[in-house]
């Protein structure tokens, strides 16, 4: 059974104001498929997450993981750490 693959593909795309459609155009896939990846529904390939990351000119790691991403707010301002 495949490990969950988490990610903030809908936070970047948010930020980047691109559509499901869009994003789904340029990477080649059905729009759906973008959003059962967002939900966690659907580990994307290796080729798809390396089309996603180059088309926000982002590093995969940015936008994929094996572990669960920490809140940005954690990592900007450091909130969570042990002090």
């Amino acid at each position: 059974m495949s490990e969950q693959v988490h990610n903030r593909l809908a936070m970047v795309r948010a930020e980047r104001k691109v559509s499901r459609q869009t994003l789904a155009a340029a990477v080649g896939v059905h729009y759906q498929t973008i959003g059962y990846i967002e939900r966690g529904q659907y580990n994307p390939s290796l080729d798809l997450a390396l089309k996603v990351a180059e088309y926000f000119g982002l590093p995969v790691e940015a936008l994929f993981s094996l572990e669960p991403f920490q809140p940005l707010t954690d990592q900007v301002y450091g909130h969570g750490r042990d002090q």
